[in-house]
Order: C-alpha cells, then structure tokens, then sequence
C-alpha cells in the first residue's frame, strides 16, 4: 500500500525533472538558417573563429572552451588551449576527440556538414557587419545562457561614439584606404570596419557596391587618390613601390598607419574588440591628421 501511495510522488518528481530539461533544451537558428536543437547550454565548447573566440568569453564563457582554431590569440588564457586548425582546415579527428557540446565556426568552413555527420553539434555563426556582431552576441548568450549581450554591446557601441567624439573637427571627412591585406583585399563601406571609419567621420574610397571585403585592382587605389592609407606592417613593405603608388596623396605626404601584427588583429576581427579597434583607428587619424603625416604608427 505504501508503495503505491509513492507512485503520484515518483510522477511528480518525473514531471518536474521533465519541465527543468524542456526548460534548458534550446532550439537555436543560425546563420545557414538551420535549427540547432541543443539538450542544455553546452559547457565544452570549440571554436573556429577568432570572433567567436572573443566573443565566448567576453560573454563570461572562457573556461568552457576546450578547443580553439589556430588563429585565436585572444583573450590570453585561450593561448593554452588545443589548436585544432584553421576555420577552413581543421583537425577534425582532433575536434571529435574532444568529445565537444557544440562547434562554432564560420560559414565558409568546409567541414560543417563532415562534423555534423560525425554527431557534434555545429552552430554556423559569421559575423561581418556592425549589426551582425550585435546579433551573434545575442545568439551566443542565448546559447551559453549567460545573459550578458546587451552589457558587452553597450561598451562597444559607446567605446565608438566616444572614439569619434575624441577627433577634431579638422580630423574628419578624410578620404581612407584600409587594407586587409597586400592581395589587396580592401575593407569596404558596407564591412564592419567600414561602419567604424563611418562613424569616425570619414570616407572610405572602396563604396558598398563593391561588397564588404573586395579584392582591388591596385589601380583602383592610384586613382582614388586617399588622403589617409591604414594597413599591417606584415602587408606594407614595399607598398610605396607598387606601381604609380609613388603619387597617392597619402603616400606623398606620409599619411600611412602601419599596425603592428596585434593590432591588425583587434581591427580585423568583427567582436568584442571593435572598441579597441575604433581607438586604435581614431588615434591614426588624429596623430596623421595633426603632424602633417609621418608615415609611422599610430
């Protein structure tokens, strides 16, 4: 007797433990516009994508990641963790090794589809604007359960507008060439790094019609004529000798910002950073702006 007066308690208990999974399961779309269906918030997590990387644990997340790709160097503690690869070559024996909760990696990956096959748990996440970056911040915390997006983006968008409040009238409206790398690839309008220089007032020769990341005759360059060239140490050398480079204004006069490898990274990745990325940026602008250029750092 007694035990069937326990059997309405055990189906509670059943209910209750049901209604606390149904509670922590997430169904979650991402950038391919395929519903993830994940049991929990994942707690060992790989990421393929330096942004993402940063992004995890500007969240509050870093030490639930097992696994990063080989380009992820920031925050520092991420240094320590396994490198399987990069976004579009990764070691998926390794990954699968891992025994990972979910992957998140870019969508020009080539091996989302081979990892899904394989049973992980893959969120393509890729974010290239501004609005993006917001948007992966809210699906990433939505994900990590860490509520913590709207606080991150809040620094970023007011590190920004104080950024552009930092320059002088005199600093703004500047024609800028910014260089991803020496193939050359260009940071356009429509890019996040585009956005930034936007909001610090200036003007990007390469228009939003050409796409967010174009690869530029180097003609192209010579005959928009920037008043102000941002570009890596590690792509510059020998920029000045590129055929007919010689008679750029920015050139002529010195007005070129040469990041280091580091600060490369900060302003090329589209994440946490871009309020370090609009310092670094504001602080070329002023320094070539206001010295009659000397082509150096910023």
């Amino acid at each position: 007797m007694k035990m069937f007066r326990s059997l309405p308690a055990l189906g509670l208990a059943l209910y209750l433990s049901l209604c606390a999974f149904a509670a922590h399961a997430l169904d979650i779309v991402d950038e391919r516009g395929v519903t993830v269906s994940l049991p929990q918030p994942p707690q060992r997590i790989v990421t393929l994508l330096p942004s993402l990387t940063e992004s995890v644990c500007a969240l509050g997340a870093c030490d639930r990641l097992i696994g990063v790709d080989r380009y992820s160097n920031s925050p520092a503690q991420v240094k320590a963790l396994p490198q399987l690869g990069g976004g579009i070559d990764p070691n998926v024996e390794a990954i699968v090794a891992l025994k990972p909760d979910a992957v998140l990696l870019a969508k020009s990956s080539r091996v989302t589809q081979r990892l899904e096959a394989l049973g992980l748990k893959v969120l393509v996440l890729e974010p290239k604007s501004h609005a993006d970056v917001r948007r992966v911040l809210d699906k990433l915390d939505q994900v990590l359960g860490t509520h913590e997006a709207p606080r991150v983006w809040r620094v970023i968008d007011a590190s920004v507008s104080a950024a552009a409040q930092s320059l002088p009238a005199g600093a703004k409206g500047l024609r800028v060439y910014f260089e991803v790398n020496s193939a050359p690839y260009a940071a356009g309008e429509s890019s996040f790094i585009g956005e930034t220089l936007a909001r610090l007032g200036e003007k990007n020769i390469v228009p939003a019609s050409l796409g967010p990341f174009p690869k530029l005759n180097p003609e192209y360059v010579v005959r928009a004529n920037p008043d102000l060239i941002m570009v890596s140490v590690r792509s510059a050398q020998g920029l000045e000798q590129r055929p007919g480079w010689a008679g750029i204004r920015a050139v002529r006069e010195g007005r070129i910002c040469r990041f280091s490898a580091e600060e490369s990274d900060v302003l090329v990745r589209p994440g946490p950073r871009m309020d370090e990325a609009a310092r670094l940026m504001a602080k070329c602008i002023a320094d070539m702006s206001g010295n009659g250029g000397k082509g150096g750092k910023p």
